[in-house]
């Protein structure tokens, strides 16, 4: 991959770094707190996950934030780090014990779009239950190579097809460009997994990050009567609000971590064309009608500043009457989940994300 080590303009943000899309009332619920230096937020950090990030930001070249967005995809990922790392320290990647994997595929979408797609079979002969996956990278970098070990990890865990969707990306593809390729390809795999050995009644999302984000507007657009709706939807640190002066978003402003708040700003800024879209509650879904959602786990790394989104999130499932399964991993950062060939707590999320899904297949 590319190392990006020339200065590129910083893109000018559609906000003052306060805060992106933040109202006054948010802003008067929302405590200020004193950002964490790069050392204590080392300190906190688990061994494993603290080599990951170390070398992640030695190796990633300038901020994501200070590089347009063609040349922010060609920077080195955390995943790329987590590589190095096992291979450094005489680890294989972790071998995924898998059927098979069918690439190249594309799928239609609406006005003529193409979505290109990757399908993940378990070992057996199946039928299998169907996992629609959102990769991560703030709708604007990453593909689905870049969260391949996250998809692996869930089709062998959880023994599930799981189609990992490559929708389209800001800024060149803006709102809502990536919401409605996410709902396509749901509504695509309902109507046509059977014929690739899927079960179409036994459907789950799962998402990272901006693809959490996506993962949850396709269930509520499902409880909404557009889609079929998914026995599961797994969170892993989803966004969920546009607001960036929560607390988490105070606390983790330090660049040495994959994810920090001006990063997100950044993010927003591509994705959005217009700051009153950040209050659509097909970009913000904690602005929606959550009543009557499928059952529900979100997984939260630590570190991170999109903690916050999660919590909230969570208790909002809650106030509508939904089931909601809520699991912390303390001393990892944003991007841990798919890093468990090196981060222990990453096998552990991956395991059990993977489990509360294939429950709810039975």
């Amino acid at each position: 991959m590319q190392l990006i080590v020339c200065k590129n303009a910083l893109f000018a943000l559609v906000a003052s770094t306060c805060g992106l899309f933040a109202t006054p009332a948010q802003a008067q619920v929302s405590t200020p707190t004193a950002p964490l230096t790069s050392d204590q937020l080392l300190a906190k950090l688990d061994p494993d996950m603290r080599s990951v990030v170390v070398l992640y930001d030695n190796i990633r070249g300038l901020q994501l934030d200070q590089l347009n967005p063609q040349d922010a995809r060609q920077q080195f990922a955390a995943q790329d780090a987590a590589k190095m790392v096992a291979r450094s320290s005489g680890k294989a990647p972790r071998p995924t014990q898998l059927g098979k994997v069918v690439d190249g595929m594309k799928i239609p979408g609406e006005n003529g779009t193409m979505i290109p797609i990757r399908i993940y079979y378990p070992v057996g002969d199946g039928p299998f239950p169907v996992i629609v996956y959102y990769h991560g990278g703030g709708f604007v970098i990453a593909t689905i190579d870049t969260y391949d070990e996250s998809a692996r990890s869930l089709c062998m865990e959880a023994k599930a097809i799981v189609v990992s969707v490559e929708y389209r990306k800001a800024p060149e593809a803006p709102f809502p460009a990536a919401y409605q390729d996410a709902i396509d390809a749901y509504r695509w795999v309902s109507n046509n997994i059977r014929a690739y050995n899927g079960i179409p009644t036994e459907l789950a999302v799962a998402g990272e990050s901006a693809g959490g984000n996506l993962a949850t507007e396709v269930a509520i657009a499902a409880r909404n009567g557009q889609l079929p709706m998914p026995k599961h939807e797994l969170l892993i640190y989803p966004v969920t609000t546009s607001n960036v002066r929560q607390t988490s978003d105070m606390l983790y402003t330090n660049s040495v971590l994959p994810l920090y708040t001006s990063l997100l700003q950044y993010f927003f800024s591509q994705y959005v064309t217009d700051p009153s879209e950040g209050n659509n509650p097909d970009v913000a879904p904690i602005k929606a009608n959550l009543k009557g959602l499928p059952p529900t786990t979100i997984i939260a790394a630590e570190e991170d500043p999109l903690v916050s989104d999660g919590v909230a999130y969570r208790d909002a499932l809650k106030t509508a009457g939904d089931v909601v399964t809520y699991q912390l991993y303390t001393g990892t950062t944003h991007e841990f989940y798919g890093m468990g060939a090196v981060v222990a707590k990453a096998r552990a999320a991956e395991a059990f994300g993977a489990a509360q899904i294939a429950a709810s297949f039975k």
